[in-house]
């Protein structure tokens, strides 16, 4: 059975209904915590599944007119949807709420201004289907 493996530049990022503009890259990463359960006279140490978490980052070439990057200010409680294959219908992508924790913009003389973003998911991450 062939793999439906796709290119990163079919990727984008909503912030709200926005799409992000000028977007270079992004990582997504979700987290699950184990809580310890062993006891006293077992060889092996046990686990129990402990809490989940996300959190994210995007490198954009800056554009202060762009209302998705507008929507990125440090602080902000966002609803961010990222499309790793695309926004057409049937698409998958992922959806939550989170905070933006930083942002940083740097440039050199010969380059294009730049911009980075973290957030922090909070609450559940989700996995659903463009419509």
């Amino acid at each position: 059975m062939a793999g439906n493996v796709h290119t990163g530049s079919e990727g984008t990022i909503k912030v709200g209904t926005d799409t992000v503009g000028e977007l270079r890259s992004y990582s997504l990463e979700t987290t699950g915590a184990t809580i310890e359960s062993t006891n006293m006279g077992t060889i092996a140490r046990t686990y129990k599944t402990g809490l989940t978490g996300w959190s994210g980052t995007a490198s954009l070439y800056w554009d202060e007119l762009d209302a998705g990057q507008t929507a990125l200010a440090v602080g902000s409680e966002i609803t961010i949807k990222v499309y790793p294959e695309g926004a057409s219908t049937g698409d998958k992508y992922f959806s939550g709420t989170a905070i933006v924790t930083a942002k940083s913009v740097s440039a050199s003389f010969d380059g294009l201004v730049e911009s980075s973003i973290s957030f922090t998911g909070n609450g559940a991450l989700t996995l659903a289907t463009a419509s």
